[in-house]
């Protein structure tokens, strides 16, 4: 009896070694055969934005180099949650990524819910490329630093205003950042997009601006604004003459918008590197490089792990301001 009941005691540890085996020879033999179909990039904006941009330039060198198809799908609304949500419920196999902008770590302290982790239900491939928010401010504006323009803002408390693309966007939130990190009686302007924004600032109905480098960029260049200063950790090679908010003496105002890619959680650690491998490499080509300064950002191509890194630490940034600040989005 007990020679029986150890025969099958390895009988049943035999079987389940072999159930395991069984289970994970998929997931393997797919990490080793990937691509081998079609390859859906989800943008949850619509068309025409930087995500979108960079999605349509890496969807075909990605598909020149593997030799299959990766294709943009545009799952639009909610500022970007549901084509974020939609990702997360994907299957974590390779064959869905998700093309992920600054309000990845903004939504969910943004919104009351949102429909996904951002954390938990992705795992990061790279943050492709980044660009610092930029405060400017009209010409008649007499701040010529921004020291200069906290001691004029602080004089007059009230009665200035600064203009941003719209409530909840990182130029928005950077905005908030100055004015709750230094104490000052600031009021809120947003407009429907960066056109907008800037328009009116050009036309004196705000006296200062924060968007992004390529929003103000040629009314910077033609003298109908004045950059002060930029929020990131280094200067910019568009805008080099620009100093940080750090080198103007505010190293606590700082943040990118940016563009990352991300996959659903649980994808295997091959799709992973290889995908990573790969998109760093196109990230260096020349012409990818030249298109995206046009469009204000700088390359960064970080590893996996550095983008992890940064997701949390910006969803607990960003967190704070926008609970200080009160904002809230339906």
């Amino acid at each position: 009896m007990a020679s029986t009941m150890k025969f099958t005691r390895r009988q049943s540890l035999r079987l389940a070694g072999a159930t395991l085996a069984a289970a994970a020879l998929p997931r393997f033999a797919l990490a080793q055969t990937w691509p081998a179909r079609p390859v859906r990039v989800i943008v949850p904006f619509a068309p025409g934005g930087t995500s979108d941009i960079f999605a349509r330039l890496a969807t075909q060198k990605l598909s020149e180099h593997f030799g299959r198809q990766f294709y943009v799908e545009n799952v639009a609304g909610a500022s970007g949650n549901l084509g974020t949500a939609q990702a997360a419920k994907a299957a974590p196999d390779g064959y869905t990524i998700l093309i992920a902008f600054t309000s990845h770590v903004v939504n969910p302290s943004l919104f009351a819910r949102v429909p996904y982790d951002a954390h938990k239900d992705f795992e990061a491939i790279t943050l492709a490329v980044s660009s610092p928010t930029m405060l400017s401010v009209h010409p008649s504006v007499p701040a010529k630093t921004v020291k200069d323009l906290v001691a004029l803002i602080k004089a007059n408390p009230g009665k200035y205003n600064f203009a941003s693309p719209g409530a909840g966007t990182p130029a928005h939130l950077a905005g908030e950042m100055f004015r709750l990190s230094l104490a000052l009686d600031l009021v809120h302007i947003p407009y429907n997009g960066a056109g907008p924004a800037i328009a009116s600032v050009v036309a004196g109905h705000s006296p200062f601006i924060f968007s992004t480098i390529a929003a103000a960029l040629q009314q910077v260049r033609d003298g109908k604004l004045r950059a002060l200063a930029i929020t990131g950790k280094t200067r910019s090679r568009i805008v080099p003459d620009v100093p940080t908010m750090a080198e103007a003496g505010y190293p606590d105002i700082e943040g990118d918008n940016w563009v990352g890619v991300l996959v659903p959680a649980g994808t295997p650690k091959d799709i992973i590197t290889t995908l990573h491998r790969e998109i760093a490499r196109i990230m260096t080509l020349p012409d990818m490089r030249e298109r995206f300064t046009t469009l204000g950002f700088d390359v960064v191509a970080s590893t996996p792990a550095e983008f992890d890194r940064r997701i949390k630490a910006e969803f607990e940034t960003w967190g704070r301001v926008i609970r200080a600040a009160n904002i809230k989005m339906e």
